[in-house]
């Protein structure tokens, strides 16, 4: 009976004190979430779909406020080669970017992004958006379980 006992007990103690383990200090973290950033959107930028895709699970959900809802990978990788691949193009607008620890799962990110359409950005206007990412740190990998972007709206060049 004892020995029942003693292994749930030993299991949660275990559990109990990774979820306690020490978060990274903030400017680490900071660096890690801008440097996350700029790879996630340099792939976006390239049209780089594979490692684009790889900053996701499977099943996420990412909410856009002009195109709903999207809870599938495969899903939108394929609106994006479709619809934004080598017309769009995306930037991180300077002095925007906060990154917050979410004990025990990961950090939120929260900013500004600018959108450019290459080719055609003395006809097509800037579009801008605020955006939230929540990144999940599990196994020794970032990716983004939640994304809501929203407000997106032309700005004056």
């Amino acid at each position: 009976m004892r020995r029942a006992l003693l292994v749930p007990l030993l299991l949660l103690a275990i559990h109990a004190s990774a979820q306690n383990a020490a978060p990274p200090d903030e400017k680490t973290l900071t660096a890690t979430i801008t440097a996350l950033d700029a790879k996630l959107f340099d792939a976006y930028n390239r049209c780089d779909m594979d490692t684009f895709a790889s900053f996701f699970p499977e099943k996420f959900e990412f909410y856009h406020d002009q195109g709903g809802l999207e809870t599938d990978r495969t899903g939108m990788i394929a609106s994006l080669r479709k619809y934004i691949c080598g017309k769009v193009t995306r930037e991180l607008v300077p002095g925007t970017l906060e990154v917050y620890p979410m004990n025990g799962f990961g950090a939120v990110e929260i900013g500004v992004h600018r959108f450019h359409h290459p080719g055609h950005d003395d006809t097509e206007p800037l579009g801008e958006a605020k955006f939230v990412h929540l990144w999940q740190y599990k196994d020794g990998v970032w990716q983004l379980t939640r994304v809501i972007s929203f407000d997106h709206h032309a700005v004056p060049r």
